[in-house]
């Protein structure tokens, strides 16, 4: 196990070093399910997070890689001596992607909307707590606890806090329009949801152009597709528990680096003979 870890971690370093990675502008991500929906809360399936959360929908505080809380449309806030009141301060010029311009009365509804007694929202005991969300002016939102809750800034950071635009929450089940760094371009059902960069982002541009969500269950066809390049990662591999060890894993990782340089090698030598 000592051995293999190092390993690991350079087959990951030399996947990312390589010029055909580097080269991409476009992503595509293998998946095993695909979601029922891609409404994060109007649905307990983690599909939909995988394909949207901080993609393409953002809450006022947002989960990092390492499981830690960060500021997400809430840049800052506050909370009072007594533990339940918390004064959240809004990001600027922030826009949805059809469009409309993001202010407090968009989280004021859509925190509404997830307590509410007719919600479908799957992790309704996340907003139990609160007593009321006040509107203080277009960038800044109050919200009180009946209760102090020392996870409630965590508990915002869930797919399931997400914010909407009021308009078209209704059709967020097909059509998810968000203020995130990528916008919904098509879902093809039974096959992939494409995203495609949003170039009014109000936060750190990214660099890719394109992020497309494959849906793969069949464990053979999703090694293909991974051996063929046709999927760049899967996340979660459907045949992982087929395998008898992490070595055979990490063999079959390197013979796809290997698989993907002969490939990207190939493609320089066609292209200086089509120059001489």
């Amino acid at each position: 196990m000592k051995i293999l870890k190092p390993l690991f971690a350079i087959i990951i370093t030399l996947m990312w070093m390589s010029p055909l990675y580097a080269e991409k502008n476009s992503v595509v991500i293998g998946m095993q399910l695909e979601p029922p929906n891609l409404d994060p809360t109007g649905g307990a399936a983690a599909a939909i997070d995988e394909v949207v959360y901080s993609n393409v929908y953002e809450g006022l505080t947002r989960f990092r890689a390492d499981g830690s809380v960060t500021p997400g449309l809430a840049k800052s806030w506050t909370i009072s001596d007594d533990g339940l009141v918390y004064i959240f301060q809004l990001q600027e010029n922030v826009k949805f992607h059809n469009g409309s311009d993001f202010d407090a009365s968009d989280v004021k509804f859509s925190i509404d909307r997830a307590r509410d007694e007719n919600s479908t929202n799957a992790q309704k005991g996340l907003f139990k707590g609160i007593s009321s969300v006040d509107v203080v002016n277009s960038s800044v939102i109050k919200i009180t606890l009946s209760n102090p809750n020392g996870g409630f800034i965590r508990n915002l950071a869930w797919g399931d806090a997400i914010i909407l635009d009021p308009d078209t929450a209704n059709s967020a089940a097909s059509e998810p329009n968000g203020t995130g760094p990528f916008k919904f371009s098509k879902w093809v059902k039974g096959d992939r949801v494409e995203l495609v960069k949003n170039n009014d982002y109000w936060g750190e541009a990214i660099s890719l152009e394109k992020a497309s969500f494959k849906f793969i269950s069949d464990p053979t066809a999703a090694f293909a597709a991974l051996m063929a390049g046709d999927v760049d990662a899967f996340p979660v591999y459907p045949a992982l528990k087929l395998w008898h060890n992490l070595k055979q894993i990490l063999i079959l990782m390197l013979l796809l680096v290997l698989q993907r340089e002969k490939q990207f090698s190939q493609q320089i030598i066609n292209q200086k003979s089509l120059k001489t």
